[in-house]
């Protein structure tokens, strides 16, 4: 047991709650302290296991006392109290880097720009089928520190975020999966995007020749980046364009994995892509993912099949919500960036009625357009302020509407598509102006198509 070292924990949401308690069972001194409103639950944890927190305010001298700082990965590094702790040589570091110090249990990490969540949940699925003891963790389910408090199971399946790599410094992954790399969240990175791409290949950093690394070798920047580095892991690349030198890649439709050069002329596991339960391009790469992953564990080829057909994805991405009048409705709320609603789009396969639009993070809506004069025969701006889009998609959609809340977009989306077309929530924005967030204008959406 560790004693008498302080430990600052900054920000008392589920990451930070989670510090707390673990680093509580190891016998430091603990103190919490968030500038916004603890939630009245985690108030309640921290009283019953008598770890003093404060609310409101940060008490920049005593955080400035401590041996270690763990902060939420919601705080940029660059805000003045961060920046004084380095300047003093306390370490600042993410939840899951502490966490990481007290499991030897197996840890499956994945990120990427799009799909980790889905991922994320899809491996979970196929290890718990299996009869695996797995938990998930990071950006899904319970924070890792809360669940190695007891630690449990014997895997750990991972959604990282460039921001919870950014405090990963010893932390190290069993398998590493890096699904794609697109610009988004740059104004915490200088609007460089080499720093993002550093961040999300931290992934890979203390991996060694017994670990694996599952990557998307169809994207150009993820390829460039290995050019550069040294990477200790065995490779597993995955493809839908090309096949040599792969470990999972598409042929004929049917998905093959390989984890042995010598299985080449029996691939080691074989799908018809029309067997997965998630459609479109993106989810063939996820289950190709998912699928190499499961196949480093050992999971027999039957439940990986099994599990593969038969997984429901995550809410509010490309959900389905209901069928009216022969209207399909798809809320695909998660959405929040120009990549993510290129793939929804890209998966549509009737003619589609977006709704689009919220607070722009900067969004470069060309790489849209060619999808757009293809699939999109209506555009439902759902946002405070819709010039940007309004003029990014007028010379290629002849209508295009405005609403002011999700209620008023499911009417015009009802109003202006037919039988047999669908109606896309996808925003590529996020949701701030008009919705507490993502779930939220989800929830507001499904609600109101149920209401039709």
């Amino acid at each position: 047991m560790t004693t008498n070292q302080n430990i600052a924990i900054l920000g008392a949401g589920e990451s930070g709650v989670g510090a707390a308690l673990l680093a509580k069972a190891k016998g430091f001194n603990v103190f919490v302290s968030d500038k916004g409103k603890i939630k009245a639950s985690y108030q309640k944890e921290l009283e019953e296991n008598a770890i003093e927190f404060e609310s409101e305010q940060h008490d920049v001298n005593r955080i400035l006392q401590a041996d270690l700082i763990i902060k939420s990965p919601g705080i940029p590094e660059k805000v003045e109290l961060v920046q004084r702790a380095l300047q003093k040589d306390i370490p600042v570091i993410s939840e899951i880097e502490f966490a990481g110090k007290y499991t030897d249990k197996k840890l499956i990490c994945i990120t990427g720009s799009n799909g980790k969540t889905t991922t994320t949940m899809w491996i979970h699925h196929i290890l718990k089928k299996a009869g695996l003891e797995v938990a998930m963790a990071g950006n899904v389910g319970e924070s890792l520190a809360r669940q190695v408090v007891e630690d449990k199971p014997g895997y750990y399946v991972i959604e990282l975020s460039s921001f919870q790599l950014d405090g990963m410094f010893d932390f190290k992954a069993d398998i590493a999966v890096l699904l794609n790399i697109t610009p988004d969240h740059l104004d915490r990175y200088e609007y460089e995007m080499q720093n993002y791409v550093n961040s999300k290949f931290r992934i890979t950093q203390n991996l060694t020749a017994n670990d694996w690394f599952v990557y998307n070798a169809d994207d150009p920047i993820i390829v460039n980046e290995i050019a550069k580095r040294d990477i200790k892991a065995q490779l597993a690349p995955f493809s839908l364009n090309q096949k040599e030198g792969m470990v999972g890649y598409v042929n004929n439709n049917q998905i093959n994995i390989n984890l042995s050069a010598k299985a080449e002329l029996k691939p080691e596991f074989t799908m018809s892509i029309h067997d997965l339960s998630l459609k479109g391009k993106h989810n063939t790469q996820n289950s190709m993912a998912s699928g190499i992953t499961s196949k480093i564990l050992e999971i027999r080829n039957e439940s990986i099949r099994d599990s593969l057909s038969d997984f429901k994805n995550v809410e509010h991405r490309l959900e389905f919500v209901a069928k009216v009048n022969g209207i399909e409705f798809i809320n695909d709320s998660k959405a929040t960036n120009v990549n993510s609603t290129w793939y929804a789009l890209e998966s549509m396969d009737k003619p589609t009625v977006w709704i689009v639009g919220g607070v722009d993070k900067g969004n470069d809506y060309d790489t849209l357009l060619p999808l757009i004069k293809e699939k999109v025969k209506a555009v439902i701006c759902l946002g405070k302020d819709n010039e940007k889009i309004k003029e990014a998609f007028s010379g290629t959609v002849d209508v295009i509407v405005e609403a002011g809340s999700a209620v008023e977009a499911v009417a015009f989306g009802y109003q202006l598509a037919k039988k047999d077309n669908t109606v896309l929530l996808s925003p590529a924005c996020a949701s701030f102006d008009l919705f507490e967030n993502y779930e939220d204008r989800g929830a507001q959406f499904k609600a109101a198509v149920r209401s039709l």
